[in-house]
């Protein structure tokens, strides 16, 4: 397939006897926004996992242009340009948030979070500069010097996203990025990822809410009990019985 960015080829994963995932297969393309959804339990973050080096699958294996990622630590898959953002925030509560979205741009730099921080924050006036930009770009640029701790939890995943997009993604893998959110929060969080989108960045979201799948998504991969059992355009999953049946139901389509 022309433009694949991201393939995961025959994936199996186990625990304990349990299949987390079976037979996964699927591709992501260059400047799309891929959509994972399915029910708790499909395996969708065990998947990510997978892509990003934090669990080694049983079978298979997941090739980012070009070259095979399985059997890579997290960092080296990091540097190579394929960065996640967590479903839980990440943060450093007891820096600002400045200094948190300075963190992994250095980390990225240096190839290590083994940072002195007062050594490294002092005299590193591009890394400010780029992490303010990134901050007020995404509406976080009057609380730079806020701890990170007092953020709001709509803020706080803001934040977790300002240090993803610091390291200049070549793929930005998004766990879940409104979970927890209020509509206004969920909304402008829709907004930001449009803009991002614009930019032609590839992305993968995991999401629950299908106004934020239905409202980003190029293409849907649907997950369900560690099997994907539809794939295509929000309009193909729409009309899908089985995803019908296994998860959207019949009041959300």
């Amino acid at each position: 397939m022309d433009n694949v960015v991201l393939h995961v080829a025959d994936v199996h994963k186990s625990f304990a006897g349990l299949h987390a995932l079976s037979d996964i297969d699927l591709s992501v393309r260059e400047g799309e926004t891929h959509a994972i959804i399915g029910p708790n339990g499909a395996g969708k973050s065990t998947l990510l996992n997978v892509c990003i080096g934090r669990l080694k699958p049983d079978s298979g294996h997941v090739v980012f242009d070009g070259e095979n990622l399985t059997g890579k630590q997290p960092h080296q898959i990091n540097q190579l340009g394929v960065v996640r953002v967590f479903q839980t925030p990440e943060i450093f509560p007891e820096l600002s948030i400045l200094e948190n979205v300075m963190v992994p741009i250095l980390a990225k730099r240096d190839g290590s979070f083994k940072l002195n921080w007062f050594k490294r924050f002092s005299g590193e006036a591009e890394v400010r500069d780029k992490a303010s930009s990134i901050l007020s770009d995404l509406g976080l640029g009057s609380m730079l010097q806020h701890d990170a701790s007092s953020l709001s939890r709509g803020d706080k995943r803001r934040l977790e996203l300002a240090m993803g997009l610091s390291q200049d993604p070549r793929l930005l893998l998004l766990d879940e990025p409104t979970a927890g959110m209020a509509r206004h929060d969920t909304n402008a969080t829709i907004e930001l990822l449009k803009d991002i989108k614009a930019t032609g960045m590839t992305k993968v979201i995991i999401e629950h809410d299908m106004h934020v799948v239905f409202s980003l998504a190029d293409r849907i991969s649907v997950l369900a009990g560690g099997r994907i059992i539809c794939q295509g355009t929000p309009e193909e999953v729409k009309a899908d019985p089985r995803v019908k049946e296994a998860y959207l139901g019949e009041e959300q389509v």
